[in-house]
């Protein structure tokens, strides 16, 4: 049967109203479809460019089509993979040495601490933020690498802009920028790995991504710190621009992995070699920058407000990565009474790094799941792979009652290391949170991954950036221990949505239409599709 068979308009025109289908009128979006019969001359002509002709005369890749993203070598998609994982790692440790900087750079500025902190943490994640909607759609609708390098040479050139103008107004505006370019490696990687991987193979790459972005998450402050006390703030900033340039040139080598521009790119060749034109099978592909404005950008914010798996997956998540961002900017004051001096203060953000390795046990799990139901032939639920969300939603909140009760000055004798217990439950918690959720909408959303996941950064990075700026004030009014309570209050109500996943997360997605038709037309596109239902 036909992706979109004649009958379907109301369906499609729908979709089309939440932002999901294309306005091209050479996709498959069309009213009227006509029989093709494939005469065996043309068929062997498409399968040397790696096509196939649909019944309802529009082309498709083929099941081996070694164009295909999923069809490259492993030795192709794992560099292509490891330099964008190692971008979104370090881009992310300059996001958290903010504070850091902050502090650093305080008495050379003549700012008060929250004005600091506005000019280094609060305005990089709000630029995020920003370039969090934008980014992801225009990568699924016009390809991925030009955004890559392009965004990835502007943070190397704002980087240097914000050391060389030590002001308010030029931090703020340098580290707006970084900000803004600093969404593609954060956001657009997970469309990128659904390019590339199947959901067998996305269990480990979606863990290795999480596990990237959680250490930059962690190191950032302790990066940071040294840099700022031995070198000078400023270094923190020219060591980001020399590395982002290096990334720049690295990315210069990475393919183009969005398979529907691959598609339109072999239909080109086809017809441009053998004069054979056929439209082509594409749930994204728009004509101009004026369709992307009316449907892709909107797409995001609209998966946000009337998604509610998108909804509660963007809250959890965000609330989770947030603290880390008010850890940066609060741990050094608990731990200074605690007994640590200058940088080392920072060394309390390691045992958070420590908790990151414990998500291999769910992998595993995950791991062995899919093998018993591939060799069922049985489809995979996406709720499925949310057993290490199950136990990280309970972790998250233990770690937190105990980090709270564990530490001056209502415990002002205990060793600094058991109150390190609750940052090792709290840094697996934050990894797995990153793994399961993305990994869930990837699964549920599919071939709009990025969309999806754009949502979710764009709370993500506005928590993050409003956080570290009561945290000062509220560890100040109410306390180390009360202060940290309320934290550990909120972690516990997610504990009850963990298990409301796993119930009745399947029945929700069956409801959704943005979510069933990515999927149908995952199905229809991908030569190495998932066996989801």
């Amino acid at each position: 049967m036909s992706l979109f068979e004649k009958g379907n308009n109301k369906d499609i025109e729908a979709l089309s109203g939440l932002g999901i289908a294309s306005d091209d009128k050479s996709t498959t979006t069309k009213s009227t479809i006509v029989e093709v019969e494939v005469d065996p001359e043309l068929e062997e002509t498409l399968k040397k460019f790696g096509l196939r002709l649909e019944s309802d005369g529009c082309l498709n890749w083929q099941m081996d089509a070694s164009a295909h993203p999923r069809n490259w070598s492993v030795s192709r998609r794992a560099f292509d993979t490891s330099v964008l994982l190692a971008l979104d790692l370090y881009t992310t440790a300059i996001s958290t040495s903010g504070p850091s900087m902050a502090q650093a750079a305080m008495k050379e500025m003549n700012l008060g601490h929250i004005k600091s902190l506005i000019a280094f943490s609060s305005m990089y994640q709000f630029g995020q933020a920003l370039g969090g909607v934008v980014f992801p759609p225009y990568s699924e609708c016009f390809g991925r690498k030009a955004v890559y390098i392009a965004t990835t040479l502007i943070y190397c050139l704002a980087c240097v802009l914000t050391a060389e103008v030590p002001t308010m107004a030029g931090v703020c505006v340098g580290r707006f920028i970084c900000g803004v370019m600093s969404a593609v490696p954060s956001v657009v990687v997970e469309g990128s790995i659904e390019d590339l991987f199947n959901m067998k193979s996305r269990v480990w790459i979606v863990f290795l991504w999480a596990c990237a972005t959680t250490a930059g998450l962690v190191l950032g402050p302790i990066y940071g710190a040294y840099i700022s006390a031995y070198c000078g703030w400023k270094w923190v900033l020219f060591t980001g621009a020399i590395v982002t340039g290096v990334f720049t040139l690295l990315l210069l080598f990475i393919r183009e992995s969005r398979p529907s521009r691959l598609l339109a790119q072999q239909a080109a060749k086809l017809q441009h070699k053998k004069g054979v034109s056929y439209p082509i099978h594409s749930a994204d592909v728009t004509p101009n920058l004026a369709a992307f404005s009316r449907i892709a950008l909107i797409r995001p914010l609209r998966l946000f407000f009337t998604e509610p798996i998108v909804f509660v997956c963007s809250l959890m998540m965000a609330v989770s990565w947030a603290l880390i961002y008010l850890f940066a900017e609060s741990l050094p004051s608990v731990y200074a009474s605690l007994g640590f001096i200058g940088p080392s203060t920072s060394l309390a953000f390691i045992p958070l790094l420590l908790g990151i390795p414990l998500s291999i046990l769910f992998r595993i799990h995950d791991q062995r799941v899919l093998g018993r139901r591939e060799r069922a032939n049985l489809a995979l639920n996406p709720e499925q792979k949310l057993t290490g969300f199950v136990i990280a939603a309970p972790a998250l909140a233990v770690g937190l009652w105990m980090f709270a009760w564990t530490v001056p000055p209502a415990v002002p004798h205990l060793h600094w290391a058991v109150s390190m217990i609750g940052l090792v439950l709290i840094g697996f918690a934050t990894n797995e949170f990153a793994c399961t959720l993305s990994g869930y909408l990837a699964d549920s959303y599919t071939i709009y991954a990025s969309s999806a996941f754009a949502a979710l950064a764009f709370l993500r990075a506005v928590l993050a950036g409003i956080f570290p700026l009561f945290a000062p004030r509220m560890y100040s009014a109410m306390g180390q221990n009360l202060a940290s309570t309320v934290l550990a209050a909120v972690a516990t109500c997610f504990c009850g949505a963990a298990l409301l996943f796993m119930k009745y997360g399947k029945a929700v997605r069956q409801k959704s239409k943005f979510a069933g038709h990515s999927l149908v037309v995952n199905r229809a596109t991908q030569v190495k599709g998932d066996n989801v239902e």
